[in-house]
């Protein structure tokens, strides 16, 4: 497939991607709250790097603070052990693994993000699409 062939195709996918999602967000946001709005776009900042966040985590045996991590940092937690994703610069990504046996965490936001209450973000990223294959 040559370039112009795949740039056409990929401008199709976009064009399709945003009408549904359009088509989607408007259906789904009739009946939320602006706050549900703004928490669900906070959250879509977050997954992008976009918030300042302090993750402090706590010893709920003896007490005592584990470990804190700041920075533009995504969470997720499966109920056993949170993963804690931070972006330090454009290529440079950390990934750490933190158990959650005895141990409670909360997470801070450090900073203000500007975030609407009307409409839903959307982040599309045709990266995601096509596979980056690396030869060896």
């Amino acid at each position: 497939m040559n370039t112009n062939h795949r740039r056409k195709h990929m401008k199709k996918l976009i064009v399709v991607a945003a009408a549904l999602v359009a088509l989607l967000g408007t259906s789904a946001g009739a009946c939320d709250d602006d706050a549900d709005v703004a928490s669900e776009n906070i959250s879509k900042a977050a997954d992008n790097f976009e918030v300042m966040r302090r993750i402090v985590f706590y010893n709920t045996i003896n007490g005592s603070y584990i470990l804190v991590i700041e920075g533009r940092c995504n969470i997720a937690d499966d109920g056993n052990q949170l993963e804690v994703t931070c972006k330090l610069a454009a290529n440079d990504l950390r990934k750490h693994f933190l158990g959650l046996t005895n141990v409670t965490y909360f997470v801070e936001q450090i900073e203000p993000t500007a975030a609407s209450v009307d409409r839903y973000r959307v982040s599309f990223k045709p990266e995601a699409i096509i596979p980056d294959i690396q030869k060896q």
